[in-house]
């Protein structure tokens, strides 16, 4: 067929050839190709000069999308088509560039990040000419949110994409560095919700937040995140138990954060929230609002990550928001009452993503602490009940019997300030036991001295008899020296009872032994850290 022959026009219109028209069958085919496709991928476009009848030619790359479409179910999956490729709708093509309507611009985002080869590739086979893809959200005034060029697959697609008349126009864009000032904070469509979810805790800052030994590298974490600049713990997990003051930390991050930058986009909420509201999307068929809402973000904090294990729609959806916030060079803070291997049902690619940050632990408090803690929470309430005393000694009495949460040690301090300024008393010895009774009851140490001295051989792998006996080779002596230190701070024996139940020693002999384990955990992190893993398992 050569270029002589030629389709009537129909009235009212116009051809235009984009690229090097050819109507030439390719070599060695003996086939004619039909009008618009030659041999060389060219496209000719039928362009309406006045309103009237669609052209054959706007229908015949209608029928050409659908073929790639097609072609693409098969390539991704029904899911992944159903999602991201049947949405999509043709709306032109011109010089090369192909014009797709999409639901929403992150949804044109992703598409172009994802499939945006491959629809090239599709097109070029089915012998369009396309050397570019212009996503356009449906019926918007804007109309380009993204673009792809047509490169190698291992060319860079940012450098490679020509300049647009909207920025936005030009696709992937550089993530956004944190100095950066973000876009005005959208309000979701999941029910109005404000982007940011959880309402921050006044109380919670870093100020307010009582440094020490078991939580000094926490706090310094959270510091350098909160100070912003390169982001290099990503994410940052923080874990413990209850009470330890992951939560605090968190507020007091994004605390900051507000104070420096106050246009970073930051989302604070609970795995519980981050649940619901994907559950909420599902429901109103509204993921690719959720989508959007979660991934615009600059800062994604998640507390109590636990939650979603066992969630498997959860999870994944999780996931892939993690990577694209990762991608996008975000930052993510993460808290958790466990780490992230001891989650057991939580998807392994999760957990290796929250482990490819910073894991922080934040220790049970010591003795030392928890004074501190109460110590700030007395200068607080000494301004609140200025008319009110404590006597010496309550406070480390309390420091030593409430040791687990910190959530109840303050609780107790408040309980004493309302009931002495009810009643006019001063907070003294006597009124805290009685004040406290049950507090101090569920708080009592319950372990026996024989499930300590048990406890303690098993883990340095010697004889119970050899902990109580006479033995003094320092393999020996050792752990029998935790032992009785352990027996002393998580018992209410006293010392003469429990040098009876060491083969008969005096309260002196015990007392040497506590007084050096004491000296030894300050200098030697090996035996810190053993006597906080056996603290935990008597605990547990």
């Amino acid at each position: 067929m050569s270029g002589k022959r030629s389709r009537a026009q129909a009235p009212g219109s116009f051809r235009v050839a984009v690229g090097r028209p050819s109507a030439r069958a390719p070599r060695g085919t003996g086939r004619p190709v039909p009008p618009g496709a030659g041999a060389n991928k060219s496209e000719a476009v039928r362009l309406p000069v006045a309103a009237g009848k669609d052209t054959g030619l706007e229908q015949m790359t209608e029928e050409t999308w659908g073929k790639v479409q097609g072609v693409l179910r098969q390539q991704v999956g029904e899911n992944n088509y159903q999602t991201w490729i049947q949405p999509i709708s043709f709306r032109s093509c011109e010089d090369g560039v192909v014009r797709l309507s999409v639901p929403t611009s992150f949804f044109g985002t992703w598409v172009n990040r994802n499939f945006g080869d491959a629809i090239l590739i599709g097109l070029h086979k089915a012998g369009e000419e396309a050397s570019r893809l212009v996503f356009e959200v449906a019926n918007t005034a804007a109309r380009t949110p993204c673009a792809r060029d047509q490169v190698p697959a291992t060319a860079d697609a940012d450098s490679a994409a020509p300049a647009a008349a909207s920025p936005a126009a030009a696709a992937p864009a550089p993530a956004p560095r944190a100095s950066d000032p973000s876009p005005a904070r959208p309000r979701g469509a999941l029910g109005g919700t404000d982007v940011h979810g959880a309402a921050l805790d006044a109380r919670y800052t870093f100020d307010t937040f009582v440094v020490g030994k078991p939580n000094e590298l926490a706090h310094a974490a959270a510091r350098r995140v909160a100070e912003g600049g390169p982001v290099t713990f990503n994410p940052l997990f923080l874990y413990g138990g209850v009470g330890l003051g992951k939560t605090h930390l968190m507020h007091a991050i994004a605390w900051h954060m507000r104070q420096q930058q106050p246009d970073l986009n930051i989302l604070f909420l609970s795995a519980e929230q981050f649940m619901y509201r994907f559950v909420q999307a599902l429901r109103e068929k509204q993921m690719m609002d959720f989508k959007q809402l979660f991934r615009s973000v600059d800062v994604l904090m998640v507390d109590d990550v636990q939650f979603i294990a066992g969630k498997d729609s959860t999870q994944e959806e999780f996931f892939h928001t993690f990577n694209a916030l990762v991608d996008q060079n975000k930052q993510i803070v993460i808290s958790g009452d466990r780490t992230p291997t001891e989650m057991s049902d939580m998807e392994n690619r999760i957990v290796s993503r929250l482990q490819s940050g910073l894991v922080v632990d934040l220790h049970p408090t010591d003795y030392e602490l928890r004074l501190g803690i109460l110590q700030q929470k007395v200068e607080a309430y000494a301004e609140q009940y200025p008319q009110l005393s404590i006597e010496p000694g309550v406070l480390e009495f309390l420091s030593h019997r409430i040791s687990t949460n910190v959530r109840v040690l303050e609780g107790a301090l408040m309980r004493l300030f309302a009931m002495a300024s009810l009643v006019g008393r001063k907070i003294d010895m006597a009124m805290t036991q009685d004040c406290l009774a049950d507090i101090l009851r569920a708080s009592e140490r319950k372990v026996s001295i024989d499930e300590i001295q048990r406890r303690v051989a098993e883990h340095y792998n010697i004889r119970l008899a050899e902990m109580i006996g006479p033995t003094r080779v320092r393999t020996v002596a050792r752990p029998r020296q935790i032992a009785m230190y352990l027996c002393k701070y998580m018992t209410t024996r006293s010392l003469p009872e429990i040098g009876r139940r060491f083969g008969g020693r005096d309260h002196t002999t015990i007392m040497h032994g506590v007084k050096r384990i004491e000296e030894l955990k300050e200098k030697d992190t090996q035996i810190a850290d053993d006597l906080e893993l056996l603290r935990r398992s008597l605990e547990a």
